[in-house]
This record gives structure tokens, sequence and C-alpha cells, in this order.
């Protein structure tokens, strides 16, 4: 069996309803061997924090040629399932989205999140639209013979100006397109509600993945909730940085 793929089945069977995969968010090889090295299941990346790291704005703004050294340097550097936020898919056009992860798959990725905000425009692609580019990622991955976890993001709950109780279900209904395109799980970035996310887990199908944010409610409650998978996103990286300059002010200010 290839090894990479070994890895991807690994990954997907981490995915379990009460006992959710937790995902400390790396965004460099030297992250990613910390996070390995503090237990870590799995290994996830944050397109904001690794476009950050590398002076760039999150929203594709990174070049995807130095996204894939990246990333293809964190995939070699742990002997973990890597899964990767490739944010849109780098296009709008569903064979173009599916060559793009196509060249993380040369590194051995387990994973991607590919969401469904139109990068660089206003608002999210139709159902029929994002479910196109996922079935276009599903059938080059199935054509390599790779079982990719395709993480479908939807950026719903981002909306400020919506109540999320009135989004569910459009959730769900992008949920169960996305599911019969390819999708292997689900994730709700800005739903923090947690009543609201026991609701959606359990009318879907696939894993829920969330991600923590102020107000959300605690791991062991998001397990009882019915979450698979729990992200961290950039908040590892806003961390590190605050600490950095945190420690960098104590030595400098010393020179005073």
């Amino acid at each position: 069996m290839n090894p990479s793929n070994e890895l991807a089945r690994h990954f997907a069977a981490l995915h379990r309803k009460g006992e959710p995969l937790v995902l400390y968010n790396a965004w460099d090889a030297g992250s990613a061997k910390a996070i390995a090295g503090a237990g870590a299941r799995a290994i996830g990346t944050s397109s904001w924090a690794v476009a950050a790291a590398h002076g760039y704005d999150d929203g594709e703004a990174i070049p995807l040629s130095l996204v894939e050294q990246v990333l293809g340097r964190i995939a070699c550097s742990v002997a973990l399932p890597v899964t990767v936020d490739i944010e849109g898919g780098y296009s709008a056009d569903p064979q173009a989205c599916a060559h793009n992860v196509s060249l993380l798959l040369d590194h051995g990725v387990a994973g991607i999140n590919v969401e469904d905000r139109v990068i660089g425009g206003a608002g999210l692609y139709g159902i029929d639209a994002q479910c196109e580019r996922i079935a276009a990622i599903r059938a080059m991955a199935s054509a390599r013979g790779a079982d990719l976890f395709i993480n479908a993001r939807t950026d719903l709950f981002f909306d400020a100006q919506a109540r999320p109780g009135a989004l569910l279900d459009e959730a769900r209904e992008r949920a169960a397109a996305y599911a019969r395109a390819g999708a292997s799980g689900f994730f709700v970035p800005g739903l923090v509600d947690l009543a609201l996310i026991g609701e959606l887990a359990a009318t879907i199908a696939l894993p829920l993945n969330v991600m923590v944010m102020p107000g959300m409610a605690d791991s062991r409650s998001l397990a009882e909730a019915g979450v698979a998978r729990i992200s961290h996103g950039p908040a590892p990286y806003l961390l590190a940085m605050e600490a950095t300059r945190a420690a960098a002010q104590a030595v400098l200010g010393r020179q005073e």
C-alpha cells in the first residue's frame, strides 16, 4: 500500500463523533515538528498563519508555489497525517482547482480544507458551483488512487449580519450536497453556539469540524455535542508571535 494512502486512511479514521480529533494548527515545518512532539495525532495547517509567517495577507495572496514548498516541508518533517488548508483551491475553475490540489498530493498530504467563499469576490459559491469543484478534486484524487480527506468548509457563519440559527437549513443543505460531491467532512468556522453545533452535528452525515474561537465551549462539551474535529486555526501562530515579541522586548529593553 502507498504509505501516504495509509496515512490518509488513518487520518479519516481519526474523525469520530463524540471523540474529536484536535488539531493545533501549524504554519511551517518547525511548528509542525513541535506540535508532533507534543503528542498530536495529526498535523493541520492554517492558511492565515502560513501566509502571515511569510509576510502575506490571507486570501490566496501568498503564491501557490510557495505554499506548495512550505507544505511539502511540513509533510516530510513529521511522521503523521498532514491536512492542509488550500483556501479556495486558488481557482474558481473546477479542473484548475483539482490540479492545484494534485500538487499537494505529490507531497503525500492526507487531507485538505477547501472553502466555499469566493476568494477576491463577494459571498459564497452557489451550492452547485462548489459541488463541481469538490467533485473535480475527488475525481482527480480517485484517479490517482488517493483516499484524500476533503474537508468541505462553509463560510456561512462568518456573515456577521445573519443570525446563526437562521443559517442551519442552508448549512444542512450544503453539507448534504458536498457529501454527494465527494466531501469527507464538513467544516463550519464561525459557528460557536453549542446548541446549534449539536443540532447540526446530529442532522448531517459528514463528520463535523469546528474552529476554536472566543465564546466557544470546551472540548469535552463539543465532544458531547457530537463534534468530530476541533481546529485551532491561526491562534497558535498568534500566541507564538506574541511570545516572541514579549521575549524580544524583554531582551531589547535591557539595552536601553
